[in-house]
This record gives structure tokens, C-alpha cells and sequence, in this order.
């Protein structure tokens, strides 16, 4: 399990070894995420390699999954929200000149923040979210009533 992990790439570098495997349960501390969406996480896994492809760049090839724990956009309560990326790419790309070593946390952040959704809801019955004058409707219901469907009708837009 990778808390702070640190990968020393100068074997690498120096063609001692063709390249460095990463196969890790990853564990961010709350200071990462503590002032974004994400309550938490249940699980990160990241699996893949980096490997010398020039005499100036590495290759990073990462396959990533795991879970968040996120504020249900209507309910307010905390659900689980499952992501997956891939990261194929140049390090010099990504982190400019390439150095000796990588923050693979700090690699593996940088994507993951992409993944949170804008909003995500679990909720399907709706009719528990309503007030005095006020409820809360799906799309398909707000196409249903929509005053101007007539209108839409005679223009061929439905």
C-alpha cells in the first residue's frame, strides 16, 4: 500500500533495468482532498509501468480503478462513485525535463480530480424530495409537462 510514494527512476536511467512496475493499493491522506468534493476513498489500485523510450523520455503507461466517496448530488448523503482511467503518456510531458524521480501520488492526483463528476445522484424515487409548493422532477417528467410542447410540436422538435 502506497502512502508517499516517491519512484527513484536513475536504474532507469542508466539502462540497469528495462523498466520500473508499478502494480499498488493506493491510500491518499485527507489533506488531498479535504477542501474538493471527495469525502473519501474506498480503494485505489494503480497497475502498469515506466519505461525509457529515448535517451530524454520516459513512458508512463498506468491503468488506474478505484472508488470515491462522494455528497450525493440530491440527497446529500455520501454514495460511492467507481472511476477508471488510463495514463499513457510522455513524462516529459507531463512533468517537463524528466528528473530522477517521480511523485507517483502527486501523477495519479492530477487525473483523479478529472474524474469527479459535476454531479452524481444515486436517487431514484424523487417523490421523497419535495416542500410547500416545491418537488423535485426527473428529465423525463420535465418533458412530460413542459408547456411548450404543442409549440415544439408544430416546429418538429420533439
Amino acid at each position: 500500500m502506497i502512502v508517499n510514494k516517491i519512484i527513484d527512476l536513475s536504474l532507469l536511467h542508466s539502462n540497469t533495468i528495462e523498466s520500473v512496475v508499478i502494480d499498488e493499493d493506493i491510500v491518499f491522506e485527507k489533506d488531498f482532498y479535504e477542501n474538493t468534493d471527495i469525502q473519501g476513498f474506498n480503494f485505489i489500485h494503480v497497475a502498469g509501468y515506466i519505461k525509457r523510450s529515448t535517451e530524454d523520455d520516459d513512458i508512463v503507461n498506468l491503468d488506474v480503478n478505484g472508488e470515491m466517496v462522494l455528497l450525493d448530488s440530491i440527497s446529500n448523503e455520501e454514495v460511492n462513485y467507481p472511476f477508471s482511467f488510463k495514463i499513457e503518456d510522455s513524462l516529459t510531458e507531463i512533468l517537463g525535463n524528466c528528473p530522477n524521480t517521480i511523485d507517483i501520488l502527486e501523477l495519479l492526483w492530477e487525473n483523479i480530480v478529472l474524474e469527479v463528476p459535476l454531479k452524481f445522484t444515486t436517487v431514484e424515487d424523487f417523490s421523497k424530495f419535495q416542500g410547500d409548493g416545491w418537488k423535485l422532477v426527473s428529465d423525463e417528467d420535465t418533458h412530460k409537462n413542459n408547456p411548450f410542447n404543442e409549440i415544439l410540436k408544430e416546429y418538429g422538435e420533439e
